[in-house]
């Protein structure tokens, strides 16, 4: 259990810190190339490559989950509700072989 709540709390991390860390070197101008965009492309591109970067972290996430192993028990049934069950299944059998019986006098 602890396992699971480590990787939730460290992709949880990664999906806060990867947009801003992107916008952040977008608007500081550590990406080469950038710096002849005009503003609003730049911060087109910049926004959209953080929400990428967040969608990149979830789908990391799932990943995981489905990596995750997980118990193959056989389900089993509510002993008292079996029981029920088959007390009634048994009565429904006996009252069909009375009306089975009562239509073949009756022939």
């Amino acid at each position: 259990m602890a396992s699971v709540i480590t990787k939730f709390f460290i992709t949880s991390m990664f999906m806060w810190m990867a947009p801003i860390a992107i916008l952040y070197a977008f608007h500081n101008d550590l990406f080469p190339g950038i710096t002849h965009l005009s503003p609003q492309s730049l911060t087109l591109f910049s926004g959209f490559l953080a929400v990428i970067s967040v969608n990149i972290v979830i789908a990391f996430y799932i990943y995981l989950a489905m990596k995750e192993p997980s118990d193959k028990r056989e389900p089993e049934p509510d002993p008292k509700f079996l029981s029920e069950a088959k007390a009634s299944v048994s009565q429904l059998i006996g009252k069909t072989e009375d009306s089975s019986q009562a239509l073949k006098k009756e022939e």
